[in-house]
């Protein structure tokens, strides 16, 4: 019998207990719904995403715009024993290599990825042929035009979701 979101929660996590909508919207995922999610700051959001990346075969990208939030979501995953990496300027050239390598050989779990890079089709081809089972865009607020944190490259997510043959997608921000 596969393992349960909240089997996962206590075993990986560490957890008891989902807080507020948390176990509704990963249900929702986990059977394969879309979502956006609109919560507090520090009200779990990061949750909705990795706990069903850890029930998903495939690789979980998560659209992040910055450097130090992926290295901390990386580095708390990783605390976890969660194979997880991140795709940014501040690493070298191999170091961004292998962790494609990894990702497609399926030895990672989560990839987190700046919209100004994911926009590139190099990197669309190979994460295209390591399987995206997941498309987890958080701080979507960049996404609108009238934000101050708009990023131009998060209009062309939906395009980009359709060259990663659609996977499922969860857009996250507790800013709305």
């Amino acid at each position: 019998m596969p393992p349960t979101p909240r089997d996962v929660l206590r075993t990986v996590f560490g957890l008891d207990a989902f807080r507020g909508q948390q176990e509704a919207i990963i249900d929702h995922v986990v059977r394969g719904g879309d979502g956006l999610v609109l919560m507090p700051t520090g009200g779990g959001k990061s949750l909705c995403y990795q706990l069903p990346a850890l029930l998903e075969p495939r690789l979980t990208v998560v659209v992040s715009p910055l450097i130090a939030l992926m290295r901390n979501q990386v580095a708390q995953l990783q605390s976890l024993d969660i194979p997880a990496g991140a795709l940014h300027s501040g690493n070298s050239p191999e170091e961004n290599r292998d962790l494609l390598r990894a990702a497609g050989e399926g030895r990672l779990k989560l990839l987190y990825v700046a919209p100004e890079r994911l926009v590139r089709p190099d990197l669309q081809a190979a994460l295209r042929r390591a399987g995206i089972g997941l498309l987890a865009v958080d701080e979507a607020h960049c996404v609108s035009q009238w934000g101050h944190d708009f990023r131009p490259e998060y209009m062309r997510l939906a395009e980009i979701r359709a060259e990663l043959d659609n996977p499922r997608m969860i857009a996250l921000t507790a800013t709305a």
